[in-house]
């Protein structure tokens, strides 16, 4: 039985790969909503990496070199990258809400067009890894801003960057 929202905490929707290393005795059942975010567990140059994509806009982080302790405090983890990345590109810190201060739910993955989008950003990923010698030498900032200017067709064509931008405009 699916759980229904009547309030709007944060949620992250992780996959089999990630929710495996979380070891969490339960996963919410919440209905899959536009303002969730996907986070799937990458391993490169045999190191773990996390992706982080919001569903609406494909809105997207990589962070390279995660520990697993870092991991297991998902909420800390994923509030203080995307306030980082919405702060690279001057984007307001409550462009998704305020992250700091809601409840972050984890669930399993719900639709395929965010995760088919999320194996593409993997592979530019696994691509920008392999050019620059290795994660050490990874310009993850340069990365993290071509994957929101990338065009999706699961969203219309449209880069990640200009549908928060609209997203913004009263």
């Amino acid at each position: 039985m699916s759980e229904t929202r009547n309030y709007s905490p944060v949620v992250l929707r992780c996959t089999k790969k990630l929710l495996d290393i979380l070891r969490l005795p339960e996963v919410s059942a919440l209905e899959p909503c536009d303002e969730d975010f996907y986070a799937n567990l990458l391993v490169l140059d045999h190191r773990k990496c996390l992706l982080l994509t919001h569903a609406a806009t494909l809105f997207s982080v990589f962070e390279p070199d995660v520990r697993v302790g870092q991991l297991r405090s998902t909420c800390e983890l994923v509030s203080t990258l995307v306030e980082r990345e919405l702060r690279e590109e001057q984007l307001p810190p409550e462009t998704f809400g305020d992250m700091t201060r809601e409840e972050l739910v984890i669930a399993k993955t719900a639709d395929r067009s965010v995760l088919g989008c999320m194996n593409d950003m993997a592979i530019l990923a696994e691509v920008a890894v392999g050019q620059s010698g290795g994660l050490a030498s990874l310009d993850n900032r340069a990365l993290n801003r071509r994957l929101r200017r990338n065009i999706n067709s699961a969203r219309g064509h449209r880069r990640p960057i200009d549908l928060i931008r609209e997203r913004l405009v009263p």
